[in-house]
């Protein structure tokens, strides 16, 4: 009798126990089911940079520090094939350029073998050089597709140009590109509260990627009360700006020889020297910029002298023309090239902002100079470049209508 109780006991307990085991089995099976998420299908490229990829293995890279083309195929050809292909591409890309932080790519067969068949480098964005290795060696360069979208920001000022872009988050490309197409018309160091622009534009996309701005289609910018607006127009194969009736934006100077920094000091014939303290002349205007920006040269030019000159530090001065001569003091360094007798052009970087000679701080101390005379660098009025030729005046004035519409 006793046995009997014992196996019923056991039984029962064998019951518990796998009906449990079951329960939590069903519920382990139900928490699977409900939270399985089936995986996404693996997407192969199946072409790139204008090649092929069915049956091929890529492998994309970054270029690193001190890497070269020897590096970065190392694994897959020897010195040889280097050397040949730098022979081959000699006329087509300089790979002494390859540049840390670029993207590149090896294309692979996908065997044991893993043979290098092509090895791509990205020049930028857009361009790239292919080797196609795969019987004789073929070098040459592509550029991938490009799609543009046309947008149309605005702002008004509240303290800077920059801060502005910064406030509303827009691209601060643009504000550099804007400021170009002005550079000529605006001074961007006496902008008001209140100044206001809406500016047309396209950004470029690469692989679905914003990749930047291409060019500024049209604006309008108010400062001080009074409008300049601006047309992008090409004419004889060279595109400009050109204000509403067709006269170049564009003038002999610069307004500006550096960007987005402050007037420190201006033009005046009695102003207190910060170091030598005695009131003086200041035939010029500082600029407060932080060390290192770039100076560029307010025309074209021949530069008469560049190297230290007692308390303006190091300086260069360009000889425009028979009337116009400009200085540029204070330096921190000059530009690669730059020595007495060279050529530079409007726009060309010239030095950077320093505090050398008698200076209290990072400035340019910038002067121009008018038949010897010294001459307020702010007033300064130069005459306009070519306008648009009678000939183009239609296609121009289709050109104004079509971007008015959208800017108002």
């Amino acid at each position: 009798m006793a046995t009997v109780k014992l196996w019923k006991t056991s039984l029962l307990a064998l019951f518990v126990v796998l009906s449990v085991a079951g329960a939590a089995g069903l519920y382990i099976y139900y928490q699977r089911t409900r939270e399985y998420i089936p995986p996404k299908p693996v997407v192969v490229e199946k072409e790139a940079y204008g090649i092929k990829l069915t049956g091929l293995k890529v492998i994309h890279g970054t270029v690193g520090s001190n890497q070269n083309l020897g590096t970065l195929i190392s694994d897959h050809a020897g010195n040889e094939t280097v050397d040949r292909m730098a022979k081959a591409s000699a006329d087509i890309f300089d790979l002494r350029k390859i540049k840390a932080g670029n993207t590149y790519a090896r294309i692979l067969s996908d065997d044991s073998a893993a043979r290098l068949l092509y090895f791509v480098y990205e020049i930028n964005p857009i361009d790239f050089v292919v080797f196609d290795l795969r019987d004789t060696l073929r070098v040459y360069r592509e550029s991938k597709k490009v799609d543009r979208k046309v947008k149309t920001d605005s702002g008004t000022i509240t303290s800077s140009l920059w801060n502005c872009f910064v406030e509303r988050g827009l691209d601060i490309q643009l504000a550099l590109s804007l400021s170009d197409v002005y550079a000529w018309t605006i001074d961007f160091y006496g902008l008001q509260k209140g100044d206001y622009f809406k500016v047309i534009y396209e950004e470029v996309y690469v692989d679905g990627k914003m990749i930047g701005i291409d060019r500024i289609l049209g604006s309008r910018f108010t400062h001080s009360g009074k409008e300049f607006r601006a047309y992008h127009f090409e004419q004889n194969g060279k595109p400009a700006y050109f204000d509403e009736n067709g006269q170049s934006l564009e003038r002999s100077f610069l307004k500006a020889p550096l960007k987005f920094s402050r007037i420190s000091s201006r033009f005046t014939r009695a102003r207190m020297h910060p170091i030598l303290r005695i009131a003086r002349p200041h035939f010029g205007v500082d600029y407060a910029a932080p060390r290192g920006t770039p100076v560029v040269a307010l025309g074209d030019g021949i530069v008469k002298e560049a190297g230290f000159h007692g308390g303006y530090g190091r300086q260069i001065t360009i000889r425009h023309n028979s009337t116009f001569m400009t200085s540029y003091a204070h330096l921190s360094g000059y530009a690669k090239g730059i020595r007495a007798g060279m050529h530079v052009s409007q726009g060309q970087v010239i030095g950077y902002v320093g505090s050398s000679g008698l200076s209290t701080g990072p400035h340019l101390d910038f002067r121009v100079y008018k038949n010897g005379t010294p001459t307020d660098p702010l007033k300064l009025e130069s005459p306009p470049a070519r306008p648009v030729d009678p000939a183009e005046m239609t296609k121009f004035r289709q050109t104004v209508a079509s971007v008015n519409a959208r800017l108002g």
